[in-house]
C-alpha cells in the first residue's frame, strides 16, 4: 500500500474526529447524561462501517475514496465527546458485520 493512501486515511479519520468533537460539544453542552441514541451519529456509523467492510466490492481507484469516506464517518462518531457515540459505533459494527456476511454469501454463490 502506498504511503500517500495511508496519510489520506489518517488525515480523513483525524478530520472526522475533530468534526465529531466539535459537533458533539455544540449539541451537548452538558456531561454525558442523555441516554438516547443519536440518529445522525447512528446513520453515520452504519454507513461508515458498511463502506469499510465492503470496500473490496468496488474497483481499486474507487475503493480508495470509499475507505477515506468511511474513515471520515467512523472518525466523526468515534471522536464525539466521552460517552457519546459508543452505542452508535457498536450498533454500526454489528449491522455492518451482518451486511458483510450477507454480501459475502451472495457473491460467493
Amino acid at each position: 500500500m502506498d504511503v500517500t493512501f495511508l496519510l489520506l486515511y489518517l488525515l480523513t479519520f483525524i478530520i472526522g474526529s475533530v468534526l465529531g468533537l466539535l459537533v458533539s460539544y455544540k449539541k451537548h453542552g452538558e456531561i454525558y447524561i442523555i441516554q438516547k441514541i443519536d440518529i445522525v451519529a447512528l446513520i453515520a456509523a452504519i454507513i461508515g462501517w458498511v463502506l469499510l467492510f465492503n470496500f473490496a466490492l468496488f474497483s481499486k481507484t474507487l475503493s480508495v475514496l470509499i475507505i477515506a469516506i468511511s474513515l471520515l464517518l467512523i472518525g466523526f462518531v468515534m471522536g464525539m465527546r466521552p460517552g457519546y457515540g459508543r452505542k452508535e459505533t457498536v450498533i454500526g459494527i454489528i449491522v455492518a458485520g451482518i451486511i458483510w456476511i450477507i454480501t459475502n454469501y451472495i457473491f460467493i454463490i
